[in-house]
């Protein structure tokens, strides 16, 4: 029996280091032991096979864990490298449209920076040309300028020359056509001063050079007969005659009305006239205003004649008399507005 109990007491330690680490030296696992060694081979061999069995069963449980395990991360490793495949051929994809559209966006910035620099290219180009135009367009316009000027000035040399070669002239309005036939114009002309400037028609000095009659340029549609114009020798018996005709105020030829006048352009007419209603005025205020040869407006302010060639000139002065100013600010007002009209009118045609 001591050599069943050294055996059971050798097999005590297999026992225990077959056993798992939580199960060794436990009190149960003690009284386990003590019952072992009091059991006979037949029994001891079929602990053991129990044992074995499930020593057995447990490793192939473990086994079969861990092989579930290994497929897994089998799968699992399968999965991962099919998604890193699939990720590598995402980027490839994605690396392919970015290096496309890089290229198409350095195209497209290449063109657009082409496109820019013939823009730019043209617009220095069409710069250019503006500048040009411009430049032709300031000369032309001093060019029509210096035209308009020299055109003035012509104007106003004609003008001149008009009212040098009709300012010996007297323009007799009113005369009924066909008077003249029995004494011809010049003898009609000696009528009017016998019949109303005595003394003159004595004045032998005073002879007529020419006379005959002219359409009213003016207004062509009146039914008024025409003019009849005498040119005299002399300025000197032209102004002495108007000047007795402004003393008169009415003359008349055979008992009938009719008018003396200076002859003048049209334009000097014209010009005589628009001083018309500024004199009209200033004879209301007691200014003494005259009409100068050809058409300056002359008056008396502050004891001092002044004379004005243009209205302009007459404006300036005017600004720097506040009285003055006051007198005739409603006639310039409306003058301006006039003129206005005018051009818009002419603009119009």
């Amino acid at each position: 029996m001591p050599s069943n109990k050294h055996r059971n007491r050798g097999n005590k330690i297999n026992d225990d280091t077959m056993m798992p680490p939580n199960k060794q030296n436990t009190p149960n696992q003690d009284y386990e032991d003590d019952e072992i060694e009091e059991m006979q081979d037949t029994d001891f061999k079929k602990f053991m096979i129990r044992t074995f069995r499930s020593f057995q069963k447990q490793i192939l449980e473990l086994q079969k864990s861990l092989l579930d395990k290994i497929e897994n991360l089998s799968r699992e490793n399968e999965i991962l490298r099919k998604n890193q495949n699939e990720t590598q051929k995402l980027i490839e994809q994605e690396s392919v449209i970015v290096k496309r559209n890089q290229n198409e966006m350095k195209s497209s910035i290449d063109q657009m920076t082409n496109t820019l620099e013939s823009l730019k290219n043209r617009m220095g180009e069409a710069e250019e040309r503006i500048s040009d135009l411009e430049d032709r367009a300031q000369e032309n316009i001093q060019s029509n300028q210096r035209k308009e000027e020299e055109i003035r000035n012509l104007k106003h040399i004609v003008e001149n020359l008009q009212d040098t070669i009709k300012k010996t002239n007297i323009r007799v309005l009113g005369v009924p056509e066909g008077m003249e036939r029995e004494k011809g114009l010049e003898g009609l002309f000696s009528e009017i001063l016998a019949e109303n400037f005595p003394g003159l028609e004595k004045d032998r000095d005073i002879l007529v050079q020419e006379a005959h009659r002219t359409p009213n340029k003016h207004d062509q549609k009146r039914s008024s007969p025409q003019h009849v114009v005498i040119k005299l020798t002399t300025v000197k018996h032209k102004e002495k005659i108007l000047k007795c005709a402004r003393e008169k105020r009415q003359i008349t030829l055979r008992g009938s009305p009719i008018r003396l006048t200076a002859d003048f352009s049209s334009e000097t007419l014209q010009a005589r006239r628009e001083w018309g209603d500024i004199a009209q005025v200033l004879r209301e205020k007691n200014y003494q205003p005259r009409i100068l040869y050809p058409a300056k407006l002359s008056f008396v302010n502050e004891g001092e004649i002044k004379t004005f060639h243009s209205k302009q000139k007459l404006k300036d002065f005017v600004a720097t008399r506040p009285a003055l100013q006051k007198i005739l600010k409603d006639v310039l007002h409306s003058e301006t507005q006039n003129h206005g009209h005018q051009y818009e009118r002419r603009e119009r045609k």
